[in-house]
Order: structure tokens, then sequence, then C-alpha cells
């Protein structure tokens, strides 16, 4: 797999030029719809250990800023949809607002941008009329207080605003978007010298077509290329593919000075059955793949002088999410900071050799159009100390006796009493019947008070099995 990931790099350097001292910024979105994540002041700890100087929240939460203080990570926050006709009506409320939410903090925590929503023309509650009223008033009030040269506005968009996405030349908006929204909201973005915010999931399009689009071109992995037939360029990743539509629609509506950041990608670790292709070793390649491209690469092929600036999504997997199994898993960080797999996030593990994003937790890739076996193939489920002892207490009882796992080993006297803690017992007990349900999805959960793992547990000298 180094190998591999060697020759998709010196594809790349080959294939589009990139000089090694450019290269674009990794930032990665810190979601908190869990119940068992570390305190805001571990995770800016972690987040300085692992080199990422770039974070983006979904909110403004006092506790979470504070943490970030004299920290040096500069921060995305964001204005949430549900106040976005309140900040469309009234500058005094957008005043309010900045003056709770970003002078009280800044600029101690270095708050670089504010994402005005979140892919508002998906929001079921109709929020659309209201995103550029509401981005125009939040500027006014950063103009107010003099700090409108330091935080840029903008809004992040789904990649399902766009009517037409293949091939990438023939990129277009939604029509009945540009007029009312997207060209004013780029005239604003213009105007103020800020950039359209993109969430793009390759992951998605892949899932939906993996008869069609190839696995290695989904994940940054080697690949013969795909030509575009409208401009004859030629691209690598599915992911560039998909900017280049933005841009393409973009310069359809003649805004081709506009920059783009990726405010959201990532791939899933794990997924249900029909979600082909999530997997550790996808995720792993993805995303590895994605932080090297980014880092040692200048632009895509259709504006190459544009260094990727990019967030990955997320920072932990977040287990109170709905939806299907992989919306919980998309962290490079389990919520004890262990890591889902091993990637390399600087220049400096990528110099270093470090970090190999294809060496995950298998050996091998999985098969393209494959439900892939490999994101469980080594993974151990283990108790959440963070749930407390009721819950896992019912958990346990429930795993030992209607779940059918095998405690013996667990009971007094036998190989795995000791320690004889609640968490280790449990963690035993849900790993047995996780691995007897030959490690199904949605088997490591116990609402909540479990999670996968992809390194062996150790409680004492306690060996976990892996099947039966």
């Amino acid at each position: 797999m180094a190998s591999q990931a060697f020759s998709l790099l010196i594809l790349l350097l080959s294939a589009m030029a990139f000089s090694s001292d450019a290269g674009g910024s990794i930032g990665v979105n810190y979601g908190r719809v869990a119940n068992n994540l570390p305190s805001p002041e571990k995770v800016v700890e972690l987040l300085k250990s692992s080199g990422i100087d770039k974070v983006k929240l979904y909110d403004t939460d006092a506790t979470v800023l504070t943490a970030f203080k004299d920290s040096g990570i500069g921060v995305m926050v964001a204005l949430p949809n549900e106040q976005l006709e309140s900040a469309a009506a009234d500058q005094s409320f957008t005043d309010n607002w900045v003056q709770s939410n970003i002078t009280k903090f800044y600029p101690a925590t270095k708050i670089e941008a504010i994402a005005v929503g979140n892919e508002v023309f998906v929001d079921p509650h109709n929020t659309t009329n209201y995103l550029v009223p509401a981005m125009k008033n939040l500027h006014a009030s950063l103009v107010k207080y003099n700090i409108d040269s330091d935080i840029k506005i903008s809004s992040p968009i789904a990649f399902s605003a766009l009517q037409n996405s293949y091939p990438s030349s023939a990129g277009s908006f939604k029509q009945n978007l540009t007029e009312p929204v997207i060209k004013p909201m780029l005239d604003f973005l213009r105007q103020t010298e800020s950039f359209l915010m993109v969430n793009a999931y390759p992951f998605f399009a892949y899932s939906a077509n993996s008869k069609d689009i190839s696995l290695d071109y989904a994940v940054f992995r080697q690949n013969p290329g795909v030509v575009d037939s409208g401009n004859g360029l030629k691209y690598y990743s599915l992911l560039e593919a998909q900017i280049d539509a933005v841009h393409a629609a973009m310069s359809a509506i003649n805004y081709n000075d506009v920059k783009i950041v990726v405010t959201e990608t990532g791939w899933p670790s794990l997924g249900d059955e029909n979600e082909i292709g999530a997997s550790t070793a996808n995720a792993a390649s993805y995303n590895g793949n994605l932080v090297r491209r980014v880092l040692t690469g200048n632009g895509t092929p259709l504006r190459p002088e544009d260094p990727l600036n990019v967030y990955l999504f997320a920072l932990f997997n977040e287990n109170e999410k709905f939806g299907p199994t992989s919306e919980r898993n998309y962290g490079l960080f389990y919520p004890n900071e262990q890591k889902v797999y091993n990637i390399p996030l600087t220049k400096e593990e990528l110099e270093n050799g470090q970090s190999s994003p294809d060496n995950g937790t298998t050996s091998q890739p999985p098969v393209a159009g494959e439900v892939s076996k490999t994101s469980v193939a080594q993974t151990w489920c283990v108790a959440n100390g963070n749930a407390g002892e009721e819950k896992l207490q019912a958990a346990l009882d429930y795993a030992c006796g209607e779940g059918g796992a095998d405690c013996k080993p667990i009971q007094s006297g036998s190989t795995c009493y000791n320690p004889n803690t609640l968490e280790a017992h449990a963690s035993y007990a849900f790993n047995s019947f996780y691995q007897k349900n030959a490690r199904a999805s949605g088997t490591c959960d116990f609402g909540g008070a479990a999670y996968v793992v992809s390194q062996p547990p150790r409680y004492g000298n306690c060996e976990f099995p892996t099947g039966y």
C-alpha cells in the first residue's frame, strides 16, 4: 500500500505539475452531536498535537470558543438556520449577535469566518429567502465593530445546488436558485472579497453509482483518469471534478473570480449494508490521499492557480446523529481520542513519510462495487465509560442475558474477571455480542453505551476475541 500511495503522488505531480512548496490548507469540522466527547479543552490539545490549525464549528458555543482562546487555531463559527429569519429582518439582531458571539471572544479566539446557515437551499423550513439579507446585515454589524476586514462571511451550499455536474465543464446551478439567491450571494461574496463555501461528498456519488464510478477515482488512489468531454481536461479524483463543476457553474453566470473553500468533505469508516464503499480502508484512502493532495498541490485542473482549502468532516464519530450508520462514523477520531485510522495531517508527516494513507487497519482495498467488509474485519466493541453506570449495567445485563454473549470469562475467578470494573466487564460482553453477530452494523451501540474501535482493547491480561 505504501508503494501505491507513492505512485499516486508521482502521478499527480507529473500530470499536473504541482509545486512541492505550494499547497492549500486542511481544517476539520468539530461537530458535537454526541454524548461521549472529550471536553473542549481536551479537543484543543488534540488538535494542536495533531497539527490541525483550522476548525469549523456549527454554532458559537461560549465554552467551546473560550477553550480556543490563545490557541492560535483559526475558527469558523456559524449562525444556525433557525436564526436566519431574525438576522434578515433586523440589523439590531445581528448587532447583538455579533456582540454576544464574536466580539466577546475575538481576537483572543482567532475567529476567521462566519458560516451563515448551513445548506440552506435544502432546509425543510424554507429559509432560502432570508439568506442573503441575513448575510448583508451580519456584514454591516461587523463593519460597525470594525472587524469586517478580518472575518469573512459566507454560507455552505450543498453540492445538490447544481442542476448539472457532469461533465464538470457543463456545471450549472439550479434555475430556481440562480436569480433569486445564487447571483445575489455571489455578488455579496465578490464585494466583500469572501469565498463560496461548498460541501462536497464523493462518497454519496460513488455509493449510488458504484457500477459506473471507479472506487480508485473516488478515493484518490492511482487510476487512469477521466477526461472531461467538454474541455479535454483530465481528472484523477471525483472531488476535483465536483469542485470544478461548481467553478464552471459560477463562470456560466460570470462569477469566475470568486474562490471556493470546501467546508465539508469526508468518507465514512462504517455504514449500513446498502452504503456501498463505507469502510475503514476507503475512509483512510480518501482522507489520507486528500490531505496529501491538498498540502502538496495547487488547485484543480480548471483552476490550477488556486490552492485547495478543505475542512474534513469530521473530527469525531458522533453517536447521537440520526440517519444511516455512516452518519455516526465520519470521524478521524473516536470519542476516546484514539485515531480511527492513521493518515498524515501535516506537511511534516508527509515529508517524514509518516502515516501512509493506505496503511489503515486493513491490508488491501475492497473491490469496487462491492459492499466492503474491511470496515469490520479488524474491529472490536468497547464500553463508553461516559454513558453512566446505570446504562452500562443495563446493557451488560442484556448482552450476557438475552443477547447471548459469552460472559463466562468475566465471572469471578475466570480469565477476564480482572480488572473487576463495570467498564472492563461491559466491554468484554459487548465485544462478545458484537463478534457473535459478525460485527454487523448496529450491533455495537447499546443505546450509546458502546462504540467500535480499530485497535484491540486491553484490560489487564485479558485478550478480546475477533470472531467465533
